[in-house]
């Protein structure tokens, strides 16, 4: 089998090797988490039964994370130039 190098930062780094399961490679980590991806399409109605103040506490810490992402991509642009 052919090796191919793949190059990442440093977090991308620490967060893959916190997928790494004690005598997994680093290849098996990418296999595995690349395999056990979902379509979005088999959550359909998985949160028909939930009750609406927990529906609205996901909504505000999803708009929180995007905010947050959006503000650690803006510093990033500006360390890079």
């Amino acid at each position: 089998m052919a090796n191919t190098s793949v190059a990442l930062d440093r977090e991308a780094y620490d967060l893959l090797r916190g997928q790494k399961r004690p005598g997994e490679s680093f290849s098996q980590v990418v296999k595995r988490l690349a395999k056990n991806r979902q379509s979005r399409a088999s959550f359909v109605g998985a949160w028909k039964d939930m009750r609406a103040r927990t529906f609205r506490e996901i909504q505000t810490n999803r708009k929180r994370l995007r905010d947050l992402d959006e503000d650690r991509f803006e510093g990033l642009m500006k360390a890079a130039r």
